[in-house]
């Protein structure tokens, strides 16, 4: 009888107290059980809407502290302390509008720069840019390539040329190989990378007060050593293969989403993605100039306040660390130097191609497989092994990088210009040519170019 009456029971409708409170535990539980999960997954979702919104922009702004860019700013902090610290307040606004005027090109006329160069002026104006591109590049990729075999050897325990060849494979393979959906997600989680500067800085002692001085009241050095660190760092952080790669990826955005458009062709679109440019790329460049600034914070506190002036590579700046910082700072900025190689690597080859390939007339894209688009690969390919290569030619890492620093700086001014006459052009922009404010902007960059690409060759004897 006892087993009868809970049935009896609940088809009568009648339940005792007990159940009623099995009843609710089984009720709520779910609810209560579900709201953490909810929470998480809105929080997933959140994250990725936040993630496409953000792409060329960050992609660009972080592959800008590549390895080569590290041994300088990690040379500065060296040699001057804090005091170039306010170098990566003035260079921010400039970077961004002209990346920002790079990626409008992209975007309104459905073209890289290359492309638009092309179609809208001379032939030998354009096999000038793209000779020095392809130079720049190929020195700037065994630079970095190398950069980042030595400072693996340092917590690793394998020989240099190794890791150089490890490096430089696993590149070509992810351009290559990699379709571009998934390609593009790996170079948004690599700029975490960054990151680790920021860490290495919290691991050794600052002097803020000394840093928020030397920000709103630098003291000028005038000085031939003063000067050569101001042309690198402004070199290193405003460079040409970040021109045509930001352009080249909103023309691959334009060719990934479906009924999207440039925008000489639905203007209608012209509010939602200029304003994503801006937001994405003011934030690009916000991330790249405030790991500069904690890579220049880092090497002054530990290498510059300890008597040490002269850094060659950014492996002997993480080297430097060791005693300093501790190995856990060492380890930072190791993983931060291979990360942000991992992630400038394709960005160099990537934009080389890129140009390469418009200026030939060539399919170039890499949403396409290597069979639909072979020149363009093949330059990718050519560009990352001849920079490979270079590492074996017993070529000394810090003149690679001084020339790879010169042909950025010949370059950079005159590309400039090019792409401010492009962006302002009715001809090749129609009624989106930039703003006055942006123009503004845009040629005060180019001026202050054209002055570090003199000082190059003035402090080069």
């Amino acid at each position: 009888m006892g087993q009868v009456r809970p049935a009896v029971a609940l088809m009568s409708g009648n339940i005792s107290h007990s159940e009623a409170t099995i009843r609710r535990r089984e009720t709520v539980a779910p609810s209560t059980c579900e709201g953490p999960i909810h929470d998480f997954a809105e929080g997933i979702g959140r994250m990725r809407r936040i993630g496409q919104t953000f792409g060329p922009g960050l992609v660009t702004g972080a592959s800008d502290d590549d390895p080569s860019g590290i041994a300088t700013y990690s040379q500065v902090g060296a040699q001057f302390g804090y005091g170039m610290l306010w170098t990566m307040v003035i260079s921010y606004p400039l970077m961004a509008a002209i990346q920002e005027i790079s990626a409008r090109v992209g975007r309104v006329t459905g073209y890289g720069i290359a492309g638009n160069l092309r179609r809208h002026y001379p032939q030998w104006l354009l096999r000038f840019v793209i000779v020095l591109v392809l130079l720049a590049n190929t020195f700037n990729l065994a630079a970095d390539i190398g950069a980042m075999g030595a400072s693996a050897q340092l917590i690793l325990p394998a020989r240099t040329w190794i890791f150089i060849l490890l490096f430089g494979v696993v590149s070509v393979y992810l351009q290559v190989l990699v379709p571009y959906d998934r390609y593009v997600k790996y170079l948004k989680w690599m700029t975490l990378s960054l990151f680790a500067y920021v860490a290495a800085a919290l691991l050794v002692h600052i002097s803020w007060t000394d840093v928020l001085s030397a920000i709103f009241f630098p003291k000028l050095t005038w000085s031939k050593a003063y000067f050569t660190g101001l042309v690198a760092v402004l070199g290193t952080t405003i460079s040409p293969y970040l021109f045509f790669w930001q352009a080249s990826q909103e023309v691959e955005e334009v060719r990934k989403n479906r009924g999207e458009k440039a925008l000489k062709r639905a203007p209608s679109q012209a509010t939602v993605q200029l304003g994503r440019i801006r937001t994405d790329t003011y934030f690009g460049m916000a991330l790249s100039n405030v790991v500069a600034f904690f890579i220049i914070l880092t090497a002054a506190a530990s290498l510059h306040s300890q008597g040490i002036s002269n850094v060659g590579t950014a492996a002997e700046a993480a080297q430097a660390l060791r005693p300093l910082g501790g190995r856990w700072a060492t380890g930072l900025f190791v993983c931060g130097i291979i990360g942000t190689g991992l992630l400038a690597i394709p960005v160099l080859a990537g934009s080389a191609g890129y140009a390469f390939g418009e200026a030939c007339k060539w399919p170039v894209s890499l949403a396409k497989k290597p069979d639909q688009a072979p020149g363009f690969y093949v330059t990718i390919a050519v560009s990352t092994i001849a920079g490979i290569a270079l590492n074996f030619c017993h070529i000394d890492p810090i003149k690679a990088l001084f020339w790879a620093a010169v042909l950025n700086g010949v370059l950079a001014a005159p590309l400039m210009a090019v792409v401010m006459l492009m962006a302002s052009s009715r001809k090749v922009m129609d009624k989106f040519a930039i703003p006055q404010s942006l123009r503004i902007i845009g040629w005060i960059a180019t001026a202050v170019m054209f002055l570090a690409a003199i000082g190059v060759f003035v402090t080069a004897g």
